[in-house]
């Protein structure tokens, strides 16, 4: 009982890694050495934040807009706005998703 408690400590302490999906490809190395998946990532992460920032900066924007106009009021270029947000919300996601 002893040894069974002490093996089971012991695949404890190295946990293996789940095989890969049978579904996914697998990595590409770049000629510079690089895995393209990781690579891919960068750049979307880049890109995130870069809507991110977008994002902020639009929210602000209506933000201003609405103390601006009337309660009844909102001009077409807010709506936009509103919509432009929701686009760059969703290429996020999608982004986020992918992998």
């Amino acid at each position: 009982m002893l040894a069974f408690a002490v093996a089971l400590l012991g695949l404890a302490q190295h946990p293996t890694l789940p095989p890969p999906l049978p579904d996914s490809p697998p990595d590409v190395v770049l000629p510079g050495g690089k895995s393209q998946r990781d690579e891919i990532l960068k750049q979307d992460h880049k890109k995130n934040i870069e809507d991110a920032a977008a994002i902020s900066k639009l929210a602000a924007e209506i933000g201003e807009d609405l103390e601006k106009n009337d309660r009844f009021v909102m001009s077409v270029k807010t709506l936009k706005k509103l919509d432009e947000i929701e686009r760059l919300t969703k290429a996020i996601r999608g982004r986020i998703k992918k992998f």
